[in-house]
């Protein structure tokens, strides 16, 4: 596709990059919006929303690279060129949200329901952001025939150039950004804090765990050939959001003894 959007001499635009901070300013925006409605202090919000930023990407490249070891070891300098792909979205999700934690305890926010305010903008964000990896060619499937597969031919992008892929990038953008509408809707039907927060972690690590199945790169086996390291530890996401769904609904809903 075009991994470069604009090209001055020395000076590049990557597309990737300009999506994924595209993403991440929506995501922001949206938040604030939403938090402002709830009560929250917008300010704060968007202070919370710095710090979930620079964690994500901390922690999705390192993430990124533990998984690639091999090949960063050969080129440590490509450790520091993020902008040309290569974040692992659980990675910067474990991150994010132990920072998170760390920063609503600090001003003494309430943590559910500040988590649910800013629910859906995370996956708004990872719906814009995937289309950065579409370009870049990164996150691409295995081979087929369907009638929507896409054929990569710049030199430039990271996906195998001439063959029909399964656009799973593009499966993963639209499974994020079905995520941010029903959580959209579900908010408007909200029984306690934490449903919409616990119900992004279910949905979410449902679908990425399908889409895996239709990646064709090379992103690390924790089952050699069974399951991917995004798989893996998907599973135990899934088990959390469960978990914790069960207990905060069960703590909503006890009766109070009198």
């Amino acid at each position: 596709m075009y991994p470069i959007l604009v090209e001055f001499g020395f000076v590049k635009v990557f597309t990737y990059g300009l999506l994924v901070a595209t993403g991440f300013l929506v995501a922001i925006m949206v938040g604030a919006s939403r938090g402002e409605r709830e009560g929250c202090d917008p300010q704060k919000i968007i202070d919370l929303c710095f710090y979930i930023m620079m964690s994500a990407l901390l922690g999705a490249r390192m993430f990124y690279i533990i998984v690639e070891y091999k090949y960063f070891a050969a080129a440590p300098l490509e450790i520091f060129k993020f902008w040309k792909g290569g974040l692992v979205f659980y990675g910067g999700l474990i991150v994010a949200v132990l920072v998170s934690l760390w920063y609503l305890k600090r001003h003494q926010m309430p943590v559910w329901k500040v988590a649910d305010v800013l629910a859906p903008s995370i996956a708004l964000g990872q719906g814009i952001g995937r289309w950065g990896c579409f370009f870049a060619g990164c996150c691409y499937g295995v081979k087929t025939d369907v009638p929507w597969a896409v054929t990569f031919a710049d030199s430039r992008s990271l996906a195998p150039q001439g063959i029909p892929l399964h656009p799973t990038q593009i499966y993963l953008s639209l499974n994020a950004l079905f995520i941010f509408a029903f959580l959209l809707w579900l908010s408007k039907r909200k029984k306690f804090d934490g449903q919409i927060f616990w119900a992004y972690g279910i949905l979410y690590s449902i679908g990425r765990f399908v889409i895996e199945y239709f990646r064709g790169d090379d992103r690390g086996f924790a089952v050699e050939q069974v399951l991917s390291t995004s798989q893996f530890v998907g599973i135990f996401v899934l088990g959390i959001s469960v978990f914790m769904f069960y207990c905060l609904h069960r703590k909503a809903t006890a009766t109070p003894v009198s």
